[in-house]
């Protein structure tokens, strides 16, 4: 009994350190939020202990470890290349201080999907987002400074998240959690939890948000509806990323067309003039870039010349492009080893939604949709230590288990048939 309330009192600390740690990486304590008023201190105090915790926790698992690295080489090597490259980063100070984010992510999203199963991940996530988007609610009376925009989008919600775009974004994340919540969970907890992201998603004033939002539930109601029982062939796979391709061409064939329908700049508030700049640049640089965060870095050249190209004065701190952006951190080498992987992950996520029955096993496959097109207007991939790339570390990793699981489970299944299959030949021949 004694070792009983031990393994439960461990498993509630386990659980309330990954819900401080996505609490973290969402963005709570950044500058524009709760950083505002917190002391420096306190915000440093859970970037460190997350960091060091994770790095412990990981290390005491080295042997999980040591096979998550085998299984996902891709994407410790993209995470390799993204920490060395302050070696020839035009500015090695600024890569070098900000490497301590890859490190923190790798360790948490490590321990996260090691520790954790899939059930367990989406009502973490699920239950760390609404605890935000509540206190979210309580801000706008108590803090009104941190919880609503007073600038050019005054009258906005941004809950603790610092911007709407980003509390927009946390809510579709909130809204795709509590849909793929498991069985086990109260119904009217989960239409709550969907209901209460879509109302503040309103509130937030991002039609950006709302767009993906509509989109990624259409999407995921499509397979759960509609899907083929049974094993996936390579047939279906392609066609699920044709069906991913026509939505991103879609998307970009008639993108002025569509921004102009929401009362939006057809050169989506000044990012195609950046972007150009970053695309020119690359090309001087195009194999390993010019080092993660060096681009945009203070007093760059580069980030000066993006905001001239602006006509505005103002200087982008990134290029609001999730793949511009890594691809002038880490190049072409770096861009092309996240595209494999996520193609890889994409595919799997694809292969578990199909061929199950559980609503849990539906997120991988919406959190891969969302981030690419939350990627196309914001920079949500190894920019600092964001939400978005945690996740798909975690997901990434807890799809490579589960193929390796289900490759064994394969595997005895075979060898048990042709076990049975020798005792009844020997049966029949006596």
């Amino acid at each position: 009994m004694t070792q009983q309330i031990f393994s439960q009192i461990i498993r509630l600390l386990e659980k309330s350190f990954i819900f401080i740690g996505l609490t973290f990486f969402s963005g709570v304590f950044g500058v524009d939020s709760l950083g505002i008023v917190l002391p420096q201190s306190i915000v440093s105090l859970f970037r460190f202990s997350t960091w060091g915790i994770s790095a412990f926790l990981v290390l005491l698992l080295w042997q999980n470890t040591l096979i998550k690295i085998s299984q996902n080489l891709l994407l410790f090597i993209l995470v390799a290349i993204a920490y060395f490259s302050f070696i020839w980063s035009q500015f090695p100070d600024v890569t070098f201080f900000t490497s301590r984010d890859i490190l923190m992510t790798t360790c948490f999203g490590l321990y996260f999907a090691t520790r954790f199963s899939l059930k367990e991940q989406v009502e973490l996530i699920a239950f760390t987002l609404l605890i935000g988007a509540i206190a979210s609610i309580f801000c706008v009376v108590a803090l009104p400074n941190v919880a609503i925009h007073s600038d050019v989008h005054a009258g906005a919600l941004k809950g603790l998240y610092g911007h709407k775009n980003h509390f927009g974004g946390m809510m579709i994340l909130m809204c795709l959690t509590f849909f793929a919540l498991p069985k086990e969970n109260l119904k009217i907890y989960k239409y709550f939890g969907m209901m209460f992201s879509v109302f503040l998603i309103l509130l937030s004033t991002s039609k950006t948000s709302l767009v993906i939002s509509l989109l990624l539930i259409s999407i995921v109601f499509f397979y759960k509806n509609f899907r083929w029982k049974g094993k996936i062939s390579v047939v279906l796979l392609d066609v699920g990323i044709l069906i991913l391709g026509c939505v991103s061409i879609f998307v970009f064939a008639y993108w002025v067309e569509l921004l102009t329908g929401l009362g939006r700049d057809a050169t989506l508030t000044g990012r195609t003039p950046v972007w150009g700049v970053m695309i020119s640049r690359l090309m001087e640089r195009p194999f390993f870039g010019y080092g993660r965060g060096a681009f945009f870095a203070p007093k760059s050249a580069y980030a000066f010349e993006a905001g001239q190209a602006i006509k505005t004065g103002w200087i982008p701190p990134h290029g609001h492009n999730g793949f511009l952006d890594l691809a002038v951190d880490v190049g072409f080498v770096g861009l092309a080893l996240f595209l494999i992987t996520y193609l890889v992950s994409f595919a799997r996520a694809l292969k578990r939604a199909y061929t199950s029955h559980n609503p849990e096993d539906f997120f991988p496959l919406t959190f891969l949709l969302l981030l690419i097109m939350n990627n196309v207007t914001e920079s949500l991939l190894i920019y600092q230590s964001n939400i978005y790339w945690v996740l798909f570390l975690t997901t990434t990793f807890t799809l490579s288990q589960k193929e390796s699981i289900s490759e064994d489970n394969e595997d005895e299944e075979m060898e048990e048939n042709y076990m049975m299959h020798q005792r009844h030949s020997y049966s029949n021949h006596n």
